[in-house]
């Protein structure tokens, strides 16, 4: 059996999803929703032919069904097809079936057609559907294509019949699955590359709802979630047209190509848009299913709600089976932190807020006007630091309006996507991410409700036209006044705000012991350990709640470096300068220098080591040295040249490293193939060349390397200089050989990567180097560009 009878089915989808995708309607070109009609009845019209060829008779005990996305008319471009072949006992032979489902289904499978199928009798269809919870679902709203159409009607009955009797019982099971592919596939209305049908709000959310409406535990949808279901089905309708496969998740690079197609002025907008969407489905679910019974357990007696007993939480505030009220006699109206404390014993608990509370708190709730009492704020604190519990809360609030009473300032942030591809979440989600991580690092600062508020306000000044530091800092003046802060704890507030990228540039881009660094930061935190503590912990909360590859080891290890500088500079103590070597190091290089032999020393501290590479003096050592450390797979992230006078120079190379994958190489290898690189025999540029090609990633076109000098934040010993190029295996070594060749000497170099793009600093010695000859700056850039490129 050949795809051939397909052929003509395929070609017409083709001609249908060929019209041009850009701009509005125009020509041929069909809208998102004529599209799916044409889809569904273009497959429609091919199945019914199909099965009549086969010998499917009108009337006769068979009848091909259509479930999922063809059976609610909503086929997106590249859907899988869910069919079943339903008949009545006795009146066709096994043989008989086999050979109408080899005639329906081959063709599709080999016109590479993605087909969901089955052959059964209606008596089999209701036991499958009793135990699978995706086929009871699916057929559902199960359409007849072809054949005996009162056996579709009377299967269709038999399984809603089946589902009306036993969806209250399987709501956990609902639940279970539904958990299970959030965690795995996150949510529409907080991610920046939304799953627009498995993410939380997405479509699968919708056909729960359906499901319940369909079993009479919950109302029909509504006009938000109508209106909602549109938007994301019209967004996964031209995402698939446009990238031509099957595919749910919205990359930026298409969001912004989409956005003007469904009527929206740039990816932003359309990402607002769907980030309501999400929420209000996402809502509208949970709801549904603590109605439906959710999280049930069942007793001789029947279904009971567990903990149905009222539980004292707080003032004013109990728990009724698993949701947090108010309490009997609370007057929301009289208490302006009852809010508060409603939402702190939630997220503490782990527990949702019931639709009816917030909808009450919403109605009568007094606005918390400044200053706050000292009771707000300590229930304010006690909800930042609640950890995961805080996701839930925030969002349940922000959904009904009372998010906002308390802090105005959010609406500019709400389901704002950030403009750097490396986050994982719109900036409000972020936020409440790192106040979830920043209650992980509480105990290490003297002011935990400071590293709190710094984490909820970080990035409360984008979505504006200005520098987003600077805005937050003033929005934190009013917004700690507002709490009834003491005057010193918003100025720390303010220029925690102001200053919180300030640690990890310094320890990731510049040299954390030049004496001109670490006297423009001390003064920048005015001297204050205390801040320099919070923002210590909030660098690590911030990358931890960008995305999972923000922090890693050797981030913890250039951060804690800088952060004791600093301390020790705060103190009045000696800043330990760079070019000077430990009692080990000089050691070894008083033996270099006398045996003239290379040596390799690691010192390894989990994942990241610290690689000493001695050598005696010549041009080109740092090239050599990187270009080894790069074979064995060592990222770079931190690196010191020093130059040891003895009987004879020898080169020192100190480089913080940590391996891209697997384990670190033994120190007998380094040592050898570093000597071999020194004495000429290690084919260094053709191993490295083979190196590159294997591991080369599959990208697009590469962006430009750009180069940026930066004299004034150096002393008179360096000039400092940016590079950001797309990374690649062997970046540093490259830079060094084509800095070795114009004759600088690199002081230190420091090298991070976000979302692919390498930003390397480099240090440079300004002895030997002609700063004042004409053109000078022109050839280094000139060759390091070269390099990069």
């Amino acid at each position: 059996m050949t795809g051939s009878a397909a052929v003509d089915l395929v070609w017409a989808r083709d001609q249908l999803l060929a019209s041009t995708p850009d701009g509005p309607r125009n020509g041929n070109r069909r809208s998102p929703a004529e599209l799916r009609s044409a889809l569904t009845d273009l497959h429609d019209f091919w199945l019914a032919s199909r099965a009549h060829e086969s010998g499917i008779p009108r009337t006769g005990g068979i009848a091909l069904l259509a479930g999922g996305a063809l059976g609610r008319g909503e086929l997106v471009p590249h859907s899988d097809l869910d069919l079943a072949v339903v008949y009545r006992p006795r009146v066709a032979r096994p043989a008989e079936l086999e050979r109408l489902a080899e005639q329906l289904w081959y063709p599709l499978w080999d016109a590479g057609i993605s087909l969901d199928h089955s052959v059964r009798t209606v008596e089999e269809t209701v036991r499958v559907v009793a135990t699978d919870l995706r086929t009871a679902t699916a057929l559902l709203d199960a359409r007849c294509l072809a054949g005996d159409a009162e056996l579709a009607t009377e299967l269709r009955a038999a399984v809603r019949g089946n589902w009306r009797a036993t969806a209250r019982q399987r709501i956990d099971e609902i639940l279970a699955q539904a958990r299970q592919r959030w965690a795995r596939c996150g949510e529409v209305a907080s991610t920046v590359e939304p799953d627009l049908k498995h993410g939380r709000g997405g479509l699968r959310d919708l056909q729960i709802l359906d499901a319940l409406a369909a079993a009479q535990l919950v109302d029909r949808p509504g006009a938000e979630l109508v209106a909602a279901r549109k938007l994301l089905l019209d967004t996964r309708t031209e995402l698939r047209r446009r990238v031509a496969r099957p595919t749910d998740l919205l990359p930026a690079q298409y969001a912004e190509e989409i956005a003007p197609v469904l009527g929206y002025a740039d990816r932003f907008a359309l990402a607002r848009a769907l980030s309501g969407a999400g929420r209000a489905v996402a809502y509208a679910v949970d709801v549904a299913l603590r109605a439906s019974g959710a999280e049930t357990k069942r007793t001789r007696f029947g279904l009971l709600r567990k903990g149905i007993v009222r539980r004292p939480l707080a003032e004013g505030v109990v728990l009724h089976g698993s949701e947090v009220v108010l309490a009997r006699d609370t007057k929301p109206g009289r208490d302006p932190a009852l809010l508060l404390r409603v939402a702190s014993a939630a997220a503490k608990g782990h527990h949702p807020i019931a639709a009816g509370t917030l909808a009450r708190l919403a109605d009568s709730a007094p606005e918390l006007r400044g200053p706050w009492s000292a009771e707000a704020r300590a229930e304010l604190i006690a909800l930042l630091g609640a950890g995961e519990g805080l996701v839930d809360v925030v969002e349940a609030l922000d959904r009904t309006g009372l998010w906002a009473r308390l802090f105005p300032e959010w609406g500019a942030i709400r389901d704002l996507s950030p403009a750097e591809s490396v986050h994982t979440w719109t900036v409000d989600r972020h936020l409440v991410h790192t106040c979830v991580f920043a209650t992980r690092l509480t105990t290490r600062v003297a002011r935990p409700d400071l590293l709190l508020l710094a984490a909820l306000l970080h990035d409360i000044g984008k979505g504006r036209d200005r520098e987003h530091a600077g805005v937050g800092a003033e929005l934190s003046v009013h917004i700690g006044n507002r709490l009834g802060l003491p005057s010193a704890d918003v100025h720390t507030l303010s220029q925690v705000v102001q200053h919180h990228l300030l640690l990890p540039r310094i320890a990731t881009r510049r040299d954390p012991h030049d004496p001109v660094t670490v006297h423009r930061v001390v003064t920048a935190l005015e001297g204050d350990p205390v801040r320099l503590e919070i923002l210590h912990a909030l660098a690590e909360a911030d990358a931890r709640a960008t995305a999972p590859a923000m922090w890693k080891d050797w981030h913890a290890v250039l951060l804690a470096e800088l952060t004791r500088v600093l301390r020790l500079a705060m103190a009045g103590e000696p800043v330990p300068r760079a070019g000077r070597l430990d009692g080990s190091a000089r050691e070894l290089a008083e033996r270099v220098a006398s045996s003239g032999q290379p040596e390799v020393a690691v010192a390894v501290d989990g994942r990241v080591a610290t690689v000493t590479m001695l050598a005696s003096h010549r041009t080109g050592l740092l090239a050599l040295a990187t270009g080894v450390l790069a074979l064995h797979s060592l990222e770079v992230h931190a690196a010191e040249q020093v130059t040891f006078r003895g009987p004879t120079e020898v080169f020192v190379g100190v480089f913080t490293v940590s391996p891209r994958f697997g384990s670190l190489p033994q120190v007998s290898l380094l040592r050898e193939q570093f000597g071999r690189a020194v004495d000429g025999s290690l084919p260094l540029a053709e191993r490295l060349a083979v190196k590159e090609r294997e591991y080369a990633r599959a990208v697009g076109e590469n962006p430009p390397a750009r180069l940026r000098w930066f004299d004034s934040e150096t002393g008179p010993e360096s000039v400092l200089f940016e590079l950001r190029a797309q990374d690649r295996l062997g970046l540093l070594h490259r830079v060094a050989e084509a800095l070795d060749a114009c004759g600088v000497r690199v002081r230190w170099a420091r090298a991070t990567t976000m979302g692919g793009i390498a930003i390397d600093s480099f240090g440079l010695a300004s002895e030997g180097l002609a700063v004042h000859a004409p053109g000078w700056r022109a050839r280094i850039e000139s060759a390091v560009l070269r390099s990069a490129d």
